[in-house]
């Protein structure tokens, strides 16, 4: 397990890399993202994914593994927007905003140590494209949940989706990149 974790950092360190930089060219624009709109972005994103994976052919040129990294982060922004709220404005500046990304980051880490731990890190003998499919059902399952105003019965909220998504496009990057 110790090399999921350092591979882990590895493979963050990049995602974290191009939230700073999108922080230096839009701020905290994101702010603005009510959870349905970040829940649409992840969706677009898997969607590219997948196709990718079926026909092997981008006509724009995204690549598997930036969907991947834009997934990682959509979802970090999606936890601080549940947590925070939406704003109509940038109400954040970008030391605020990367210090809630670390939080969440650090957060999804410790998520993943602990399942880990508990599933025998099964997620290796899982195929790029059996990691994509739970993404993509994790979306579904939230946007679900968000027709319902938030409301569940009997399994975890958006919350808990959202830092599955984080740590299955993390799992699934270090297949790419490892």
């Amino acid at each position: 397990m110790a090399d999921t974790s350092k591979q882990f950092d590895e493979v963050t360190a990049k995602c974290r890399q191009i939230f700073i930089d999108k922080m230096q060219d839009y701020g905290a624009s994101w702010r603005i993202f009510r959870l349905h709109g970040i829940s649409d972005q992840l969706y677009i994103k898997v969607c590219n994914i997948r196709q990718r994976q079926e026909t092997g052919v981008s006509l724009v040129g995204d690549d598997i593994e930036g969907n991947l990294r834009a997934i990682v982060n959509y979802g970090i922004t999606a936890i601080i927007q549940g947590r925070k709220g939406y704003k109509d404005a940038i109400d954040m500046n970008n030391d605020e905003a990367l210090m809630n990304y670390d939080a969440v980051l650090n957060e999804a880490k410790e998520l993943m140590l602990r399942k880990n731990h508990d599933y025998g890190e099964a997620w290796r003998e899982m195929s790029k494209e059996g990691i994509v499919d739970m993404i993509m059902a994790k979306i579904i399952r939230i946007k679900t949940i968000l027709e319902h105003n938030g409301k569940t019965i009997a399994s975890e909220g958006v919350e808990g989706n959202y830092f599955d998504i984080i740590n299955y496009a993390i799992f699934d990057l270090i297949h790419y990149e490892h």
